[in-house]
């Protein structure tokens, strides 16, 4: 019997060996060849590379997400949402003219916010008028506007001789006049500016109370002061929609029973030019509202009658004794709040709050009203009755000591600690957590430029809305673009921030977002959009802050939200059936955070034209 080989393998043929190689190379390679074509580099590259060069408009965005989680949200059905009719086109739920009739008259109450319940909310979009534009970009949206955009001649008419607004062919022209000023806005705060520093940083937020078409605000953006302007819906028709189209702040509103949409110590200045209030009515209420916000040392500027009567009162069509009490109650109710008068040169008027109330305190002995309000939230603002009392301010313990603590100069009241956060008020927020948040959101913002290239065009946008800003972090990090953030603190949020905010030097309201706000349609060119939903998820229906961002945003503005990937998918089977064209991108420290971003562009459309019988709705369905 013959021994087996001491090697099998040696005996082992090679070439089926070689065979089975050679065939599954060749079968790969058929396979690659049907589906892809021969492979290529750019084939072959990252397409995370692609979403680093979002500067370039020719490269095509990585829009999707990377969620990792174990269970992925199914895609939800989306349901159209038909638009409104035309006849909507600047309905302002809360500030309707027919709801308010059923208000009363006094004090012109109703005058103020009476939103819809529920049932009477409208199912719909609010369209813009047929031929409206993209606004002029700034600052030549400062003088001009579409017609179209705001189809309201009679500004024109009324107020033809004090040189608010003009009517040119297709646009409107603003030469920055006003009642008190018809050698224009400009020539006016130069004389403010003569009278008070207007330039030295010290004044940095302003109000202006009656704003009419806002020119006083629009020119003293050049100076860095930053105004919110307000006035009621129906006095003259459209002034605070044509501010917002100027792209100037603005905001529906009225001095009438509850408290403005602010905290205290908010403003740095106030400012009525003829604005009809009734300074001196109800024990003086309106101006206590006034020493509520504004901040300690802060000023108040009038203008008009009754300032300077005794020259100008037959140009003012008001007898001399009419116009003698109402100084004189102005006059009154400035002492007993211990404001200081300053001058009065011309028309103009400034008196200032004093920067503690140590004398103040004192003086009630001999001045018995108004008291100083007791077991009172001050910074409390939302539906919140007007007082006959004095807020009182944050104790001081020297009279030349700034009570609340003394603010920086603009510029650098932007990054300076503020001093409700210096002092321990603000639950939860120390020196080290501003900051943090202020590096954390310069991150952000930058994460969001290079996912949408057109947020890191100057000028693209101008009319920005927070809707909850917590420190202000977004607009402080945006603040060398031309640009300006309404920044919103929700009623609902855990902390009232809002007073920090007014304390860097920018602007803000109160706002409940189960609630329209106190602005037209179309205000807006970017939503900012941080947790609002997680805020309001038992509070409110998603539908309804949906619809109302979509009535607040221009076409083709733009939306911004940051919440978990399951609100996030929500969101967006609601908004595709808004037509927004979304996409949801990863978080920017990466793909594993379940915090994602909805990125959204509202379409272009407007109502059909007015001759047009075709139905609005019928119109749109191509979209």
């Amino acid at each position: 019997m013959a021994s087996l080989p001491r090697y099998p393998w040696k005996k082992t043929k090679l070439h089926p060996m070689v065979l089975i190689p050679l065939l599954c190379t060749f079968f790969y390679l058929l396979g690659v060849w049907q589906h892809h074509g021969s492979p290529t580099l750019n084939q072959t590259t990252p397409k995370i590379r692609t979403a680093m060069l979002t500067n370039s408009t020719h490269v095509s965005l990585d829009f999707t997400t990377h969620h990792t989680a174990e269970q992925e949200t199914p895609t939800l059905l989306v349901q159209y949402t038909p638009p409104c009719s035309v006849k909507y086109s600047e309905y302002t739920p809360c500030e309707d003219t027919n709801r308010s009739l059923s208000f009363h008259r006094d004090r012109l109450i109703y005058r103020e916010r009476h939103c819809p319940i529920k049932s009477d909310k409208l199912p719909c979009r609010v369209p813009a008028p047929f031929g409206y534009k993209s606004p002029f970009p700034w600052p030549e949206c400062r003088d001009f506007a579409w017609f179209a955009n705001v189809p309201h001649k009679h500004l024109t008419v009324e107020k033809a001789n004090q040189n608010w607004i003009k009517f040119d062919g297709d646009r409107f022209r603003f030469p920055g006049g006003g009642t008190m000023f018809p050698n224009g806005a400009d020539a006016y705060i130069d004389d403010i500016g003569r009278l008070i520093n207007l330039r030295d940083g010290s004044i940095r937020t302003a109000i202006d109370t009656g704003c009419g078409v806002a020119s006083w605000g629009a020119y003293l953006l050049s100076r860095n002061i930053l105004t919110v302007s307000f006035a009621p819906r129906d006095t003259h028709e459209a002034q605070v929609q044509f501010a917002l189209e100027r792209g100037v702040p603005a905001l529906i509103g009225i001095l009438a029973s509850i408290r403005l949409p602010y905290p205290s110590r908010a403003f740095d200045m106030a400012h009525c030019s003829r604005c009809l209030i009734p300074w001196g009515q109800y024990d003086g209420q309106y101006l206590i509202e006034v020493d509520r916000i504004l901040r300690p040392g802060g000023y108040w500027i009038l203008s008009g009658p009754p300032i300077n009567w005794k020259r100008q009162w037959k140009g003012w069509e008001r007898t001399t004794e009419d116009l003698n009490a109402e100084h004189s109650v102005i006059e009154s109710v400035a002492r007993s709040l211990c404001w200081k008068k300053i001058v009065e040169k011309d028309d103009i008027a400034i008196w200032q709050k004093p920067t503690n109330h140590i004398h103040c305190k004192i003086n009630r002995k001999v001045i018995r009203k108004p008291q100083f309000c007791r077991a009172q939230n001050p910074d409390e603002a939302w539906y919140t009755k007007m007082d006959t009392c004095i807020t009182p301010l944050p104790d001081a313990y020297d009279i030349k000591e700034i009570a609340g603590g003394q603010l920086k100069n603009w510029p650098e009241r932007l990054t300076a600690t503020p001093p409700r956060i210096f002092s321990g008020s603000i639950e939860g927020i120390t020196e080290n957590t501003f900051k943090e948040d202020a590096e954390l959101w310069k991150k952000r913002v930058t994460h969001y430029k290079s996912v949408s290239y057109q947020l890191g065009q100057k000028g693209r946008y101008r009319n920005l809305l927070d809707m909850n800003a917590h420190l202000g972090g977004f607009a402080a990090s945006l603040i060398d673009d031309p640009l300006w953030v309404m920044n919103v603190v929700p009623t609902d949020a855990k902390i009232n921030t809002l007073g920090v905010v007014f304390e860097r030097g920018l602007i803000g309201t109160y706002q409940n977002w189960c609630e329209a706000m106190s602005t037209y349609p179309r205000t807006y060119d970017l939503l900012h959009a941080d947790s609002v939903f997680s805020l309001y998820k038992d509070r409110c229906e998603m539908d309804d802050i949906l619809l109302e961002m979509d009535r607040i945003l221009r076409p083709e503005g733009t939306v911004i939200i940051r919440e978990d990937i399951d609100i996030l998918q929500r969101i967006k089977s609601i908004t595709d059936g808004f037509l927004w064209d979304s996409r949801i991108v990863d978080h920017e420290d990466g793909p594993l955070n379940r915090e994602k971003l909805l990125f959204a562009v509202k379409s272009y459309w407007t109502a059909p034209p007015p001759s047009s019988s075709v139905d609005i709705d019928e119109s749109l369905r191509g979209f």
